[in-house]
């Protein structure tokens, strides 16, 4: 049925002064031409409310009171992994029946939304004492200091694998066209690993390792590349070396081949890849080559 036309305060107003001049329901909506329900109503809202304006109206009421809400977002505080069907149940104990896409818009408009978390190490006292000696200690150290500083470090890069997330822009129905789509292999199709090291002045010199990677092995790419990387990037004399705690890295014949060698180095603090410079190239570097790969193998 279609929503009649509502009635101009004017009209309203002339419903109200006849009606004042004692005329009756029926004589008034003849003469206005309104039916006469129309007229008992703007009669019995401009007794109650003593105006002609139109009220605001009530709207749409608000399945969850501000209780609800509150109740809601105190539950997702205290656990955070809690999923919107639990709190759907938790809510239907309380006698309030809403459905999931409510609740996940009732959580963002209170300043929640649903993320995928993110990922650290996980930290042991003695981990979060060290990292904190370590940031107290370098705090004031001059920017010079950092700019003779070479980072060494390995990364994976997955041949075939999922590196990073990958996006494309296409049209509906073309989604298996050739230029859409990323080429996989069984088994996850391998992967290489690669050392690499850069200092403040730019990138030194990456190495594809062949086969396991050990401490005979690490040694082996220190000896070849740490040295010319270093000229490569003109560090100045007393330049220090960086590497993270792997086993391979702090081995008694790692420790041993770099003393002899008189290589310096920064003492690093166990699980911190967040301070590793060198984490980030890695990862730009996996996210920059992984979509070629697949060609570079076919070629």
């Amino acid at each position: 049925m279609p929503r009649r036309k509502e009635l101009s305060e004017d009209l309203r107003s002339k419903i109200v002064d006849l009606h004042e001049a004692e005329k009756g329901y029926k004589s008034i909506s003849k003469s206005l031409d309104v039916h006469v329900s129309t007229v008992r109503q703007t009669v019995y809202k401009w007794r109650k409310f003593s105006t002609v304006a139109t009220l605001p109206r009530r709207g749409r009421p608000v399945k969850m009171t501000a209780r609800a809400q509150r109740r809601m977002v105190n539950e997702v505080k205290k656990n955070p992994r809690v999923s919107a069907k639990d709190l759907q149940k938790s809510l239907a104990h309380a006698n309030i029946f809403v459905d999931t896409s409510t609740i996940r818009k009732t959580l963002n408009k209170n300043g929640v939304h649903g993320r995928t978390p993110r990922r650290k190490p996980l930290l042991s006292k003695k981990n979060i004492a060290a990292r904190l000696k370590f940031a107290k200690e370098h705090l004031d150290v001059p920017q010079h200091y950092w700019q003779n500083i070479l980072s060494t470090d390995e990364t994976k890069i997955e041949l075939f694998g999922k590196n990073t997330q990958h996006y494309v822009w296409r049209k509906k129905g073309t989604a298996h066209q050739h230029q859409n789509l990323i080429p996989t292999v069984k088994h996850g199709g391998g992967s290489i690993m690669v050392w690499g090291c850069f200092a403040a002045s730019g990138p030194g010199r990456i190495v594809v390792i062949d086969g396991k990677m050990n401490s005979r092995v690490y040694q082996d790419i220190l000896q070849e590349n740490i040295r010319p990387s270093v000229r490569q990037l003109k560090l100045r004399r007393g330049w220090v070396m960086q590497q993270d705690n792997d086993l391979k890295h702090t081995s008694n014949s790692t420790k041993e081949w770099l003393q002899q060698n008189k290589i310096h180095l920064l003492e690093w603090p166990s699980q911190s890849p967040d301070l590793n410079r060198l984490k980030c190239c890695g990862m730009t570097l996996r996210e920059r080559f992984t979509p070629d790969i697949p060609r570079i193998l076919l070629q």
